[in-house]
């Protein structure tokens, strides 16, 4: 592993609280701010795995990567100079002889489906992602009725429906209260729900339900809880949050959503020339964190604009 943020064609990976600060921030204004990174943040464990099969597949340049391996413009383009190409989980062809599932998943159906069309199907699901689709199929054929806590257009609820059609997807109390009544419901969530919000929801389904079971398994990965709860941590030590993640990142929206519920001033960003200025204005202290699909580099050039605006860091 390499050891400096020297530019190179592949993505390097560093451990959440391994990020370099300055001890120092040169203050360039008469009343500098404090920069506040929280304690966990950024790239987790699955998607670093997907990136590393994913650039390994495409060194021999013949692999069709079926959607976006994760959410992370920075990601996919390096993909794509590697050689990997890219197609769709539910298109009808590939030009390569090997396709790859992403971090996402996909449903059984749908790997199945590319084999037999000839392709050497290669699965980049992370393991959390898997772990969830164990256990709903787990509580159906333990006889619950499939419910999936998330969004439904998402490719991460696609894959873990896409083998259950009668499955209903729930993301709101609107949502819950049209369940038709079941003897007994079998939830799961889309991995990177905010646990409070997926806990809520589960108690609306026992009181709008009351003559059902309800067998709920918490599939919000680790890495997720750990980010929202640490997020918690950090607003009450700032006055302005910056969210650095993909436009189309769920954890990362999730992250801004959550800072904005609990009344801290929000940005979200996807790289650090969106940062402007005058948010800065009038503002003590801001904090730093990152989705599950954001690149380590993309944080340290954040922290570098910051640094550049009269940031003073804080550990």
């Amino acid at each position: 592993m390499q050891s400096n943020f020297q530019q190179s064609p592949v993505i390097t990976f560093f451990s959440e609280r391994s990020i370099f600060l300055p001890n120092n921030f040169v203050e360039q204004s008469e009343k500098p701010f404090e920069v506040h990174l929280a304690d966990h943040w950024g790239m987790c464990f699955g998607v670093r795995d997907a990136v590393d099969l994913a650039e390994r597949s495409a060194k021999g340049g013949d692999v069709t990567i079926l959607g976006q391996l994760v959410h992370n413009e920075v990601v996919r383009e390096s993909l794509r100079k590697a050689g990997a190409k890219e197609g769709q989980l539910f298109g009808e062809q590939a030009s390569t002889s090997e396709v790859l599932i992403t971090a996402h998943g996909a449903s059984n159906q749908q790997k199945e489906r590319w084999a037999q069309k000839g392709h050497l199907v290669r699965d980049a699901t992370c393991p959390l992602v898997k772990k969830a689709h164990s256990a709903l199929a787990t509580l159906v054929a333990e006889g619950g009725f499939p419910v999936v806590i998330g969004q439904a257009d998402h490719v991460e609820v696609l894959g873990l429906t896409g083998d259950f059609p009668d499955a209903w997807v729930v993301l709101s109390v609107d949502d819950i209260i049209s369940l038709p009544k079941q003897k007994c419901f079998g939830v799961v969530s889309q991995t990177t729900q905010p646990i409070a919000r997926v806990r809520e929801l589960v108690e609306l389904l026992k009181k709008h339900h009351p003559e059902s079971e309800v067998r709920f398994r918490d599939t919000v990965c680790q890495p997720t809880k750990n980010r929202q709860r640490a997020l918690h941590n950090l607003v009450r030590k700032v006055d302005l949050v910056l969210v650095v993640g993909g436009e189309n990142s769920n954890n990362s929206r999730q992250l801004a959503e959550t800072a904005k519920a609990l009344g801290c001033i929000t940005r979200r960003i996807a790289s650090a020339e969106e940062i402007d200025p005058r948010w800065l204005e009038e503002i003590s202290r801001v904090g730093v964190t990152a989705g599950t699909s954001t690149l380590m580099g993309c944080v340290k050039k954040v922290i570098g604009k910051l640094e550049d605006l009269g940031g003073k860091a804080v550990k």
